[in-house]
């Protein structure tokens, strides 16, 4: 066989139909680890630094999971470190790493068959939560051209505020772009030196990339159920959303309303953080605060400023994360409503879990429970590991390992200074909690085991 032979599109299509139909969990992570490959190469361009030399692997490495994964811990400042050569790569790798793992292999499979078949399907539907199979195609339109929108609308939104801060059309333009695809992607990362620590007042600058993170923490499918409520009903029929869709709004929107009142009362006197903001100040950054943990990462001042309860408060939320199918990482929102749902039939005696009329099948009950598990097993491995080799304290450990896993970027300022092996601990972290628990455990799992004989039930004592 020739080499030309070798790289045909029909051999390439032949090889990834072939690996989605033994794996479509497996294809998906070994694309989103050669995307993190094309990256960190690029990144270690000399082009790619303000000071032109080639940027040690590690940090290319660190800093290319960290935009694909959508995180934004850095170990490297970035607004000054990288060169606007550099920093278009970040914008890129935010931008290719939100449309998500399983979207992204789908997409190489339509580029090679110039089509969309029932294998391409099958790993679009198992990333974006889609149970139709003829709504993959519509699904993917709405992750590019609804991402790409609402990018544009907030770039345009924030852009005057720019200028109006007494920068150029070129500069404001440029920063507005940044920000809204790093905002929506939930990426957290600053094109500036000083970031927003000098807007921590600024509502006409906060509140679109704080709306902008929400946004994308909802997840695709949920975009995709409001609008087609809204084109079909004009919301007179609210009935018409999903449970999905209705489980995540209500608990994304529960979480904002108490992570901004617990952080406005924790920090309400600390002059380290908004102790010496005024009150519609103090009402602003709590409210992004209650918004940026569930994946956004953007801060006005430093996290390793504020108490110890607030940490605490913050890696609960980091750990849950935002929906489904979405720009955000941690374990979801929609497990941590469905582990509550399962807690209060429990107590009530309920034989079934239900939630706005419906009734939650076991088997995602099941799901739900592995999912927390798994995520909470990668945590703690990954804060084992990093005590030991950084011999930091435990708080700033655990911060940083549910920042990685949650890909939020908030950091406790560990990230700079750990070693080598510690920033490949966080890098592990990041692809872990963008990839997801279970896509990670699926492609792991070498077969499905379907057992013929079930064996006899006994009830173990629990509690």
């Amino acid at each position: 066989m020739t080499l030309r032979e070798r790289l045909s599109p029909e051999r390439a299509r032949d090889l990834i139909d072939r690996v989605a139909r033994q794996s479509p969990a497996r294809l998906a992570i070994f694309a989103f680890a050669g995307v993190i490959g094309v990256f960190t190469l690029l990144l270690m361009l000399p082009a790619a630094t303000a000071s032109g030399r080639p940027a040690p692997p590690v940090t290319a490495l660190f800093t290319a999971t960290s935009a694909v994964s959508v995180t934004g811990l850095t170990v490297v400042p970035t607004g000054t470190y990288w060169s606007t050569f550099g920093h278009v790569v970040l914008l890129f790798g935010m931008k290719v790493g939100g449309l998500g793992v399983m979207t992204l292999a789908s997409i190489l499979g339509l580029a090679v068959s110039r089509r969309i078949g029932l294998t391409q399907k099958l790993i679009a539907a198992s990333e974006t939560k889609t149970t139709k199979l003829g709504e993959v195609g519509s699904l993917i339109q709405v992750v590019i051209v609804t991402s790409t929108s609402l990018e544009i609308a907030l770039a345009l939104i924030l852009t005057p505020r720019f200028v109006m801060l007494n920068e150029t059309f070129g500069s404001a333009l440029w920063h507005s772009l940044f920000y809204a695809i790093s905002a929506f992607n939930n990426a957290g990362f600053v094109p500036t030196a000083d970031g927003l620590a000098t807007h921590a007042g600024d509502w006409l600058l906060l509140i679109p990339i704080a709306v902008g993170v929400f946004v994308g923490s909802l997840g695709f499918p949920v975009i995709l159920n409001i609008w087609r409520t809204w084109r079909h009903s004009r919301f007179r029929r609210l009935a018409r959303l999903s449970l999905h869709t209705k489980l995540t709004l209500v608990t994304s929107l529960t979480l904002v309303v108490i992570g901004t009142a617990l952080f406005l009362a924790t920090e309400w006197s600390n002059s380290g953080t908004i102790g010496d903001y005024s009150v519609g100040a103090k009402a602003l950054n709590s409210f992004m605060m209650g918004v940026m943990p569930r994946s956004g990462g953007f801060a006005t001042f430093e996290m390793s400023q504020a108490h110890e309860t607030t940490w605490l408060i913050t890696d609960a939320l980091m750990f849950v994360g935002g929906g489904s199918a979405s720009t955000a990482g941690g374990i979801k929102v929609t497990t941590l409503a469905v582990i509550v749902l399962a807690i209060i039939a429990e107590a009530r005696g309920d034989r079934d879990v239900q939630a706005f009329g419906r009734r939650v099948p076991r088997d995602t009950l099941r799901l739900a429970v592995a999912v927390v598990f798994i995520g909470a097993t990668a945590v703690l491995i990954g804060s084992l590991l990093l005590l030991q080799i950084s011999g930091d304290t435990l708080d700033r450990v655990l911060f940083e390992a549910i920042s990685a896993f949650g890909t939020v970027g908030f950091t406790s300022g560990l990230s700079a200074v750990l070693p080598d092996t510690g920033q490949y601990v966080l890098v592990a972290l990041m692809f872990l909690g963008r990839t997801g628990t279970m896509t990670l455990a699926a492609a792991l799992a070498i077969r499905d085991r379907r057992r013929v004989i079930r064996l006899p039930e006994e009830r173990p004592t629990i509690g």
